[in-house]
């Protein structure tokens, strides 16, 4: 699902609505049938008018809001940044050490704490926006605005909890992933969410210095698919790299966050989207500290290790025929075959590549339509959450997953390809 003002005239409209597809396309590293290639794609034209208005008649939104979490925790929010002295950022040598802005998520006291956490700083919004070819003035303001459901400053609840690393699509912010963090973190998780610098356009620094998207404009240069190939691979193992040193400074002897006392260091789950679910598995070959990972519609750039990973367990869920077997993106078969744990292959019917993330929510409250993915927001944020929650649950605690099992008929639209 794409999203775009609502105000412009229907034909100018589809037009943005095409270009906006196409730059999503381009960037997300995706591997459904036609783009395999991952940035080198197009995406189709879609129609995106709110469905019985006319051009022209359509109220401006109301102010944006993520569905409110389904777990007993009421949720904090902090922000981390982080600076890796051990390695020079690898899009732009010149800015020195390689530097991690973190969102943290987790269960916190009832009643503490003191405003909504922001959504996104307006200026990333507008930035993120303007890649996609959308460029009314009102939208970073209302992207921007998007009302979450953690409190700053929070007090963190009674007790250790496991601890989940989430990593956004390639050209993506980590906001993007804010309603599945804070949906765990209701069930009982910390959940570490990652902007990796040069990697979308918008991350603003503490200094108020807004980054480019490097690496965006080193994938675009390269000649050839293979060639593209190759830098995505590298996007995703670079981004281990960032885990791996995210997980020393919450975990290790001297932690970086004030509430590092609530993680279980012993229980740790990664999940991304796009080429974030290709660095859940990038993480876990590299690091034995992560348990468990799920890969969000992401193509394998930098393919699932042959020696499998270590038994451990790991959920590919994707879209409905983009990434179920034969579907185009044949690094999702050679890394099932690959995989040497507990592990499950879904995919969902009527989804798109951005099902996953609160694009669907943000964008149905704006009255947009996306036909090539008409799975409601609703369901997308259902879907999302109830089988994430269900396989960390399974892999962090032990508890039963019975929605891990097989079709169920509450989740029509959720395909078992392989167990």
């Amino acid at each position: 699902m794409t999203i775009f003002p609502r105000n412009r005239p229907a034909g100018v409209a589809a037009t943005a609505a095409a270009l906006a597809l196409s730059a999503l396309a381009a960037l997300a590293g995706t591997a459904a049938p036609a783009s395999a290639s991952g940035p080198a794609t197009t995406a189709s034209p879609a129609s995106a008018t709110a469905p019985g208005a006319a051009p022209g008649d359509l109220a401006e939104p109301a102010a944006l809001t993520l569905p409110r979490p389904t777990g007993p925790y009421a949720t904090g929010r902090d922000t981390l940044f982080l600076t890796d002295h051990g390695r020079t950022d690898p899009w732009v040598p010149a800015a020195g050490a390689r530097q991690l802005l973190v969102s943290l998520h987790y269960p916190a006291r009832p009643g503490s704490g003191g405003d909504p956490a922001p959504y996104m700083p307006e200026e990333a919004a507008r930035l993120m926006l303007a890649q996609r070819g959308l460029d009314d003035p009102e939208w970073p303001g209302l992207v921007a605005a998007t009302r979450t459901h953690s409190r700053t400053a929070a007090r963190p609840a009674p007790g250790r909890f496991p601890l989940v690393l989430l990593s956004p699509g390639f050209g993506t912010p980590r906001a993007t992933l804010t309603g599945l963090a804070e949906e765990l973190a209701s069930r009982g998780y910390v959940v570490a969410t990652a902007d990796h610098p040069y990697e979308s356009p918008g991350t603003e620094l503490p200094d108020g210095r807004v980054l480019p998207c490097a690496a965006c404009d080193v994938v675009r240069a390269q000649p050839d698919e293979a060639a593209r190939r190759t830098v995505l691979a590298a996007v995703s193992t670079g981004r281990a790299a960032d885990f791996s040193f995210l997980l020393d400074r919450l975990t290790g002897p001297r932690p970086a966050w004030r509430h590092a006392r609530t993680i279980d260091p012993h229980r740790v789950g990664m999940a991304g989207h796009s080429i974030g679910g290709d660095a859940a598995a990038s993480t876990m070959a590299a690091d034995r500290r992560v348990d468990a990972g799920v890969n969000m519609d992401g193509a394998f750039f930098d393919p699932v290790p042959a020696r499998g990973l270590d038994r451990r367990p790991f959920l590919m869920l994707g879209t409905d025929p983009g990434h179920a077997p034969g579907g185009g993106d044949t690094s999702w078969d050679e890394g099932w075959d690959r995989l040497d744990g507990f592990k499950r292959w879904l995919t969902v019917r009527e989804a798109g590549h951005f099902t996953f993330t609160d694009t669907p929510e943000i964008g149905e409250q704006l009255g947009v339509e996306d036909p090539d993915a008409p799975l409601s927001a609703a369901r997308s944020t259902a879907i999302t959450r109830s089988y994430a929650t269900a396989f960390f649950d399974r892999s962090l605690r032990g508890r039963p997953a019975r929605l891990l099992d097989g079709p169920t008929p509450a989740n029509p639209e959720v395909l078992f390809q392989r167990r």
